[in-house]
């Protein structure tokens, strides 16, 4: 019998990368508390999300393999949240303009039955054009990214945005980095190939 594989999550768009790997998997969503620590850093803040959303399923599914993520944008060292609207959102884009916005993608995987968990933050980043106001509003008329950190949707027209983009994992963008997370399966006991 095969283990049974979860994702903490109501994101589609995690559920759409993770779907690439041709698993069987369900989907749940987490009930947890994601305010960020005073004075957290971003690493340990999407670890600590990750690690959460995993467990917070894991007492229900104990025997499944749980994966959790979460992921937050820096820009100047401050953390842009969800922008929620049209109007966030533009001034997110626009404060962004020929800077450097740094990507930290927590991931976990949790076996609770076999006492397994690993928990990672993997690092991308984009370099942001200069783009006018009309460019922007065209950008989030078109996506709507208005619950993706930093307003950033970069699979589809959001590549307008960027002058360069670096890191070892572009999955980790979107939102779960496959790369790591087939390591952290495969240690798991999930078969990926």
């Amino acid at each position: 019998m095969s283990t049974k594989l979860i994702l903490a999550s109501s994101s589609p768009y995690r559920k759409a990368l993770l779907g690439r790997l041709h698993l069987d998997f369900d989907c749940y969503s987490p009930d947890i508390d994601e305010t960020r620590l005073d004075n957290e850093a971003a690493s340990d803040y999407v670890r600590r999300l990750a690690e959460q959303k995993a467990l917070a399923l894991g007492d229900r599914f104990t025997d499944a393999v749980i994966i959790g993520s979460d992921q937050c944008a820096l820009l100047d060292d401050r953390i842009l949240g969800k922008p929620g609207n049209y109007e966030n959102a533009l001034k997110q884009l626009k404060a962004a303009q020929g800077k450097t916005i740094v990507f930290h993608t927590g991931v976990c995987v949790l076996h609770a039955a076999k006492g397994f968990k690993q928990v990672d933050d993997i690092i991308y980043s984009v370099e942001f054009r200069h783009l006018s106001d009309q460019q922007l509003s065209h950008y989030l008329q078109v996506e709507q990214p208005y619950q993706c950190a930093g307003s950033i949707q970069s699979e589809g027209y959001g590549a307008c945005l960027f002058s360069k983009m670096y890191g070892d994992d572009p999955t980790a963008l979107v939102g779960l980095p496959l790369i790591r997370l087939i390591a952290m399966l495969e240690s798991a006991g999930i078969a990926i190939v």
